[in-house]
């Protein structure tokens, strides 16, 4: 049997379980299909369009589950979360009741559960629902769609305020917004804790780039890592120059492989240099922990954390309740759309520490960031590291808070995500 057709084989065993996949079980086939079958992406991708696997937010939830954006517009939260309840069960238990009798769509009852548990965990979720909302609006011949102006959930019970509303802002039309990014616009904040602790920075008003910047949705992954890897073989576990890490560097990969079942976790025990030798490969940076800290509140100053003044075990991956990093699809956005962005891996900054920068109170210039990045294997200082990892303690993963260490450090809860400024 030929690579390709062992592929086959995975894809259709996966396609018993649900004939739909999120797009980080997408990302994960087709890492798959990169290192355990030597194929190519485009390759891949042709297999599982092919074998009709397809990722799950193409179905419209709503006619799923047999209901229209228009009843479910102008009701609260706990309204929509009774409606989407009561139609998901009522066809969950038809499915039941039909056993083994296949559908006339070709899934068989159980794959149709599937879907249904799908459409009712995105319909429930505010900001699953206005995604899935605007990409219908863009991919379905439909008549215009008016997104809900219901607040963002509070999955904490935490009192949910006007203040809180999802903040979507849109990318100038002259640009393409990279599916693995969202776009941060430029204007002021309030960086830092008006209750400031040990480590945060203080309240100030800081203002970012006119144009805005694009920072990416996840932190990068170990699958991600490894294509940079299979590409540069320079920064591999066994070729890194030993001035560019402390001697654990990716301590947890075995050669260019890392840890099973781990495509989808942050990578982790990478140096500062590391991270940013990723960065310009794919044509990004590491953001500035001005970048960083706007990004992390998500367009609501004020905060400790990204969804309001206290955190739990729902809401990120911190204090080492789970021992080990998470997928980084795992745990709730914040209102912007971005995961992780608190818990889970401390997350490299472009920024010097504040012992050695006058930069606490003010963004570095497009000059400073241009001489780092250009010169980044003769950085020796300190470098900012932001948001807590799943060993941190609830003060370490508030968004002021920061961290620091030497650019070599390689660290289990260390990784990093990029950005890219717009019109690059």
């Amino acid at each position: 049997m030929s690579k390709r057709e062992e592929f086959m084989e995975v894809v259709n065993t996966f396609k018993t379980v649900s004939p739909s996949i999120t797009d980080v079980q997408r990302r994960g086939l087709l890492s798959q299909a990169v290192q355990n079958y030597g194929l190519s992406i485009e390759e891949a991708s042709e297999i599982l369009i092919s074998l009709g696997l397809i990722v799950g937010q193409e179905l419209n939830y709503f006619e799923v589950l047999e209901l229209s954006i228009e009843e479910l517009q102008n009701k609260s939260v706990t309204d929509i979360a009774n409606f989407v309840d009561a139609s998901h069960s009522r066809l969950y238990s038809a499915s039941l009741r039909a056993g083994g009798l296949p559908r006339s769509d070709g899934r068989s009852q159980e794959q149709w559960r599937n879907v249904l548990n799908e459409a009712r965990d995105t319909l429930i979720d505010p900001l699953k629902r206005r995604e899935h909302i605007a990409f219908l609006q863009n991919h379905v011949d439909k008549p215009e769609l008016e997104v809900e102006n219901t607040p963002a959930p509070q999955r904490t019970g935490l009192e949910v305020t006007p203040s809180q509303e999802l903040r979507f802002h849109t990318l100038p039309e002259e640009y393409d917004l990279p599916a693995d990014m969202v776009f941060i616009p430029a204007g002021e904040f309030q960086m830092g804790s008006v209750d400031k602790e040990t480590d945060e920075t203080s309240i100030s008003t800081i203002s970012v780039s006119l144009d805005g910047y694009l920072i990416d949705i996840y932190p990068v992954t170990n699958a991600q890592y490894k294509t940079f890897l299979d590409s540069n073989s320079q920064w591999s576990k066994n070729n890194i120059p030993s001035v560019l890490h402390d001697g654990n560097y990716l301590e947890t990969w075995l050669g260019k492989s890392y840890p099973r079942g781990k495509a989808d976790h942050p990578v982790i025990f990478v140096s500062w240099y590391a991270a940013m030798a990723y960065a310009q490969w794919i044509g990004k940076r590491l953001p500035t922990q001005v970048e960083w800290e706007k990004a992390a509140r998500g367009g609501v100053d004020g905060q400790n954390y990204p969804w309001g003044d206290h955190i739990n075990l729902e809401l990120a991956n911190y204090g080492m309740h789970i021992r080990t990093t998470t997928e980084v699809s795992k745990f709730p956005a914040n209102e912007y759309g971005i995961y992780d962005m608190v818990g889970n891996v401390w997350e490299w900054c472009l920024s010097e520490s504040y012992e050695n920068s006058t930069h606490q109170h003010s963004d570095m210039t497009a000059v400073e960031i241009s001489e780092i990045t250009n010169n980044f294997l003769k950085v020796k200082s300190s470098r900012i590291v932001r948001g807590g990892s799943w060993a941190s303690s609830e003060r370490a993963t508030r968004i002021a808070y920061c961290g620091w260490a030497a650019p070599n450090s390689t660290h289990y809860n260390y990784g990093f995500r990029c950005v890219k400024e717009i019109g690059i």
